[in-house]
């Protein structure tokens, strides 16, 4: 007789059911544990639980741009404004079109969502402009022939001390300012590299004094930049132009193409520029992030330039150098609005920096629309709306109670049916809701999932999916006891059946999810993910808590005995005696010859 192979563990085997259940309830306890120790208790709320802020954009063309409001653009625009606001961590935020000339951005309270209320529909137009021209950002007042404007003059003064707040003076007598304008100044590492600057220089910034000549506070002449009647145009502008407004600053180069010179206004509206036509755009940024310098102590912008923008970078600042100023002068200008306009005194490459005075909102606000591009269309807010949670919290109060009758009816079928085995469905159900729920609560802060309507109603549906792997179990158990075997055996005998069937059902449950959350947009996203992930937990549980209890059980002698509210009394379930082998007597020959 062959002996058997070791290594090999029989169809009956038991394995050691103790450890794996006491294993799987030390993992739930720590889950429990970091999500207590986390401080997320609840899971986040979505828009229609938690409230919010919704708001309509809509599209408008630039002149003689009125075709660019298209599908294709519009679906790009949600496509970014989706990654700018994900980028700043708010969960489950919507954007949606709305007709053609229409964008939803559905935001929910709580945190960062001012912030990207704020960001989300800017257009993030990013250019890196010569300077041509500086002066106050308001226009200067009729004064006496021979006397200039103190406003004006001190108005120049600070535009002309944009690139370095503590610059200084070339002139003995003069102060430096008390009031700072905030913008900054772009270095590189080519910049730093320079060592440390002396005691009355700054690397990158000359310290050469004003041109003879010119008046302090009169608006500088527009350089020679086209025919003469665009240059009187763009000088009209100039001079006209007034920063002192939000609004005024928003629509000073509105519908301005990157080959066009501008007058733009500076972000604080202390200063205005004529800026020669774009050198370097957005798109020749690869990447932008926040970080704090630390010998300064103060934020700044890191970008990273593609390939061919290092060089446009390096072609640029090699020929502003060899200017005086303010022409040696280039200006980061996002939105038409200049950001910085820092001095160069030589050729630089590699990767830039914007500093200013930055604080770690602002820098990061900066950092994620340069990462994720701007948005191929401009658009102006329509409506803010605010969402209360009154309506969602009715809709999930009738939710849950579906729910829970939906809950009861199956806890009733359980007991009626599988009687004593509707104890190891009841305690699987509740193994999976905690999982679920603890899960859930440490998602939120992980990856800014958040529980909306539809994922309540995903969890509902997978009570019925769990419920079915139990049954699929228990009725493979039932098949072998018919058949004449006794409980243990049976339990083991049935498992490797029953967890086949179990897991092609829940591979398609999980494949049906996973394809519902890729093709659809929105609150569908979380029907979807909700019912994935209690899909994998439903194996989770089914493998490491449902088999295990029942080997447990299996040696009990009110279910091993076939007690009748045992659900498995071989009686009531038609076994039949299990089949003897008996010796069969040969019959007696009928042919003479062969006796």
């Amino acid at each position: 007789m062959a002996a058997p192979k070791k290594g090999r563990r029989p169809a009956g085997a038991q394995g050691r059911p103790g450890r794996t259940l006491v294993l799987f309830l030390i993992a739930m306890v720590a889950l429990a544990g970091g999500m207590f120790a986390s401080g997320h208790n609840t899971p986040r709320l979505g828009i229609d639980l938690a409230g919010g802020t919704s708001i309509t954009l809509k599209a408008k063309a630039e002149p003689g741009q009125e075709k660019a409001i298209n599908k294709k653009n519009m679906d790009t625009a949600v496509s970014i404004m989706n990654r700018r606001v994900n980028g700043l961590g708010v969960s489950e935020a919507e954007v949606q079109t709305q007709g053609d000339r229409n964008i939803i951005v559905n935001i929910p309270k709580g945190t960062n969502s001012e912030q990207a209320r704020q960001q989300v529909g800017t257009t993030a137009k990013l250019y890196f402009r010569p300077v041509l021209t500086v002066a106050a950002g308001t226009p200067a007042k009729p004064q006496p022939s021979g006397s200039p404007s103190p406003s004006a003059s001190k108005g120049a003064d600070k535009a002309g001390k944009n690139g370095d707040k503590n610059k200084p003076s070339s002139t003995p007598s003069a102060k430096p300012s008390a009031k700072s304008t905030p913008q900054g100044r772009a270095l590189t590492d080519a910049l730093k590299a320079d060592g440390k600057p002396s005691p009355k220089t700054t690397p990158g910034i000359p310290s050469t004094p004003p041109k003879p000549g010119t008046t302090p506070g009169a608006t500088p002449p527009v350089p020679p930049t086209g025919d003469a009647a665009a240059v009187a145009k763009l000088q009209k502008q100039f001079e006209a132009l007034d920063c002192s407004t939000k609004e005024s600053r928003a629509k000073a180069a509105f519908g301005s193409k990157a080959s066009d010179p501008i007058a733009a206004c500076d972000q604080t509206g202390e200063a205005k520029y004529i800026l020669g036509p774009a050198e370097i755009e957005g798109t020749d940024v690869k990447k932008a992030k926040a970080v704090i310098d630390q010998q300064r102590g103060m934020w700044i912008v890191q970008m990273d330039f593609t390939g061919k923008g290092s060089k446009k970078f390096q072609s640029i600042t090699g020929k502003l150098s060899k200017q005086q100023s303010p022409q040696n002068q280039f200006a980061i200008a996002l939105d038409n609005q200049v950001v910085s306009a820092p001095s160069v005194s030589q050729t630089l490459s590699g990767s830039a920096e914007i500093s200013g005075s930055f604080n770690q909102r602002s820098a990061n606000d900066l950092a994620n629309v340069l990462s994720y591009g701007a948005l191929p269309l401009s658009f102006e807010e329509q409506s803010v709306t605010t969402v209360t949670a009154a309506l969602g919290a009715d809709q999930l109060h009738a939710g849950l109670i579906a729910g829970a009758i939906g809950l009861a009816l199956v806890i009733i079928y359980l007991v009626l049916y599988y009687r004593g085995l509707a104890l190891v469905a009841i305690l699987s159900l509740v193994v999976s809701a905690v999982l679920t729920y603890v899960i859930m609560a440490l998602l939120g802060p992980a990856i800014n999932f958040a529980l909306n309507l539809p994922a309540v109603c995903g969890a509902i549906v997978a009570i019925g999916i769990t419920a079915d792997s139990f049954i699929v179990y228990f009725e493979r158990i039932r098949d072998e006891i018919r058949e004449g075997r006794t409980l243990r055996p049976a339990v083991e005998r049935a498992w490797p059946r029953a967890r086949r069937t179990i897991m092609v059902s829940d591979f398609v449950s999980f494949l049906a999810a996973a394809v519902l959350f890729i093709v659809t947009v929105g609150k569908v996203q979380g029907f979807a993910f909700t019912l994935g992930l209690t899909t994998l937990l439903d194996i989770v549980v089914v493998f490491l808590f449902t088999k295990p209890v029942m080997t447990l059980l299996a040696r009990k002698q009110f279910f091993a005995g076939g007690h009748p509210w045992s659900g498995l009394d071989p009686q009531r379930l038609g076994a039949r005696p299990p089949l003897r082998r008996s010796r069969r007597t040969p019959a007696a020959p009928t042919d003479p010859k062969e006796a």
